[in-house]
């Protein structure tokens, strides 16, 4: 691994064979999009590693924070994203110490060799990122990134499942068949702590805790219209696996398919009142 990366080890991290592993463009990404694997391994199912693409210096700030540089906002973002860490009990949490630039603008070689290295050395069974519909770029950046390292390794080395996780922009206008759900209705008060430990964000003016708790208590009232729910905090996924294992090689083609699934969804409901 490259000089740039640091590693943090929660004393009370879950030890044991990494199942786990999430690929993330920011801090506090990874407790938006990874509960799934959070939860998991905290119910002994394995090891989890969570890895932070970019360094922190860009992040939003106000009210207390608006005065901090950027410098300054990198050590802040650290600290909380290592207590997240260690309310999760993550394994490990690796950064990468990138700035956006490097991720949005095209591959860069040198990410791509970190994320390759990383899991080779954990060989995780799952990978959660972000997904291909997300609005922010740098996210975009990340999955692609992440996508390109994956094919780019021997069949037995991939990972066995690689999910593409909501963040900005939810995925629940993705018709049923093509969602995956977790249910992480055991997770809410972990998740709730582990965002307010991302003070600077909660504070300075964007309230991911009661938006993301939110959101999944959204996609589990609404995930089905004709029965009770079964779920009181869902996540939604698009399934990236076919993207590395050979079954799909167009990125934007697979995007398309979800977004045309959903238009023809539409139009069929419509159809039938010509």
């Amino acid at each position: 691994m490259n000089n740039n990366i640091t590693v943090y080890k929660p004393k009370r991290g879950i030890g044991g064979k990494v199942r786990f592993l999430a690929i993330a463009a920011h801090h506090d990404d990874i407790e938006i999009l990874a509960t799934d694997g959070i939860l998991r391994s905290n119910k002994g199912e394995g090891g989890f590693v969570g890895v932070v693409v970019t360094d922190g210096s860009g992040s939003a700030r106000d009210g207390e924070y608006a005065h901090y540089t950027d410098e300054m906002m990198k050590r802040v973002r650290v600290k909380e994203q290592n207590r997240a860490a260690d309310i999760g009990k993550y394994q490990e949490i690796i950064y990468l110490n990138r700035t956006s630039k490097d991720i949005k603008n095209g591959f860069n070689s040198e990410v791509l060799t970190d994320i390759i290295e990383i899991i080779l050395k954990y060989q995780p069974e799952i990978v959660y990122t972000h997904n291909l519909c997300d609005k922010h770029p740098t996210h975009i950046g990340v999955v692609m990134h992440v996508i390109e390292s994956l094919k780019s390794l021997e069949s037995r080395k991939k990972p066995l499942e690689l999910y593409g996780v909501e963040v900005w922009k939810d995925l629940d206008w993705m018709v049923d068949k093509n969602k995956v759900v977790f249910d992480v209705s055991s997770a809410k008060k972990m998740t709730k702590k582990q965002l307010l430990a991302h003070r600077s964000q909660v504070v300075g003016g964007k309230r991911y805790d009661t938006a993301t708790i939110g959101r999944r208590s959204a996609n589990a009232t609404y995930y089905q219209s004709h029965s009770v729910d079964v779920s009181d905090q869902m996540i939604f996924a698009m399934d990236l696996l076919p993207l590395i294992n050979g079954s799909v090689d167009n990125i934007i083609a697979y995007a398309k398919k979800q977004i045309n699934d959903f238009e023809q969804e539409v139009i069929s409901r419509l159809s039938a009142f010509k």
